[in-house]
């Protein structure tokens, strides 16, 4: 990875993680402080904050993204009907529950970015193929699979459809911040900005990058997961 780099000038290639959860997840206990550690520790230029359905922890990291050197790129991972969608570059969480395509082009419409995280995995809440339409690039590397499958054929659907490709590592633990990434060429004259990432992601100058989890990790996500799904009915 190359470092953080978000005040210097002219095209350069930034290490992204664009998909990353805090304790504002029902699913996560990760705190901000611990994301953005992290992510400095690994040479992270940038990382997006992408809680389910919320956009709680956001405020808490534009104020102190600054002491960690990493660039606070907000988002959202969204619950719509046919699966879940990044919204990438807002503010405010779309509305949950209406079709994909209909949320990606909400998402459009506010300038923001719509990526398919996890494409097809249905028990992670994947989207079909015949629900992918009008989003801007799809997750073709998420660190969170034993054996790459799916991620092979996500790499596959987004090069026969001509849509961007990238990574995120889908982290709910800090130890797993940065494991995939998506290094994104950025046109940044006027230094390094989140319109500057996205621009650079809109306009397929994107490569994913990673490893996947090993086993143990794989399982401990999922029992932390339903941990947390109990407590929260308790």
């Amino acid at each position: 990875m190359s470092g953080p780099a978000q005040d210097s000038r002219g095209p350069q290639t930034l290490a992204v993680d664009l998909h990353v959860h805090t304790d504002a997840s029902y699913d996560c206990e990760m705190s901000v402080e611990a994301v953005l550690a992290r992510a400095a520790a690994v040479g992270l230029d940038a990382v997006a904050i992408t809680d389910h359905d919320s956009v709680g922890a956001l405020s808490r990291a534009f104020d102190i993204a600054h002491e960690y050197g990493v660039r606070v790129v907000p988002g959202v991972e969204v619950s719509t009907g046919d699966g879940h969608l990044l919204a990438l570059g807002v503010d405010d969480p779309p509305a949950t529950g209406r079709p994909l395509s209909e949320t990606a082009r909400a998402v459009r419409e506010s300038g923001g970015l719509a990526v398919v995280p996890h494409p097809f995995q249905t028990f992670r809440h994947g989207a079909s193929r015949r629900a992918i339409r009008d989003v801007d690039a799809v997750e073709v590397y998420n660190a969170h699979t034993l054996t790459g499958f799916r991620n092979g054929q996500a790499r596959r659907y987004a090069r026969r459809q001509g849509l961007p490709g990238t990574g995120g590592s889908d982290a709910h633990r800090p130890a797993l911040v940065g494991q995939a990434y998506t290094a994104v060429s950025v046109e940044a004259d006027g230094g390094v900005t989140t319109d500057a990432i996205l621009d650079g992601i809109r306009a397929g100058r994107t490569v994913a990058r990673g490893t996947r989890t090993t086993a143990r990790q794989y399982l401990r996500k999922y029992a932390l997961n339903a941990r947390l799904k109990t407590a929260s009915f308790l």
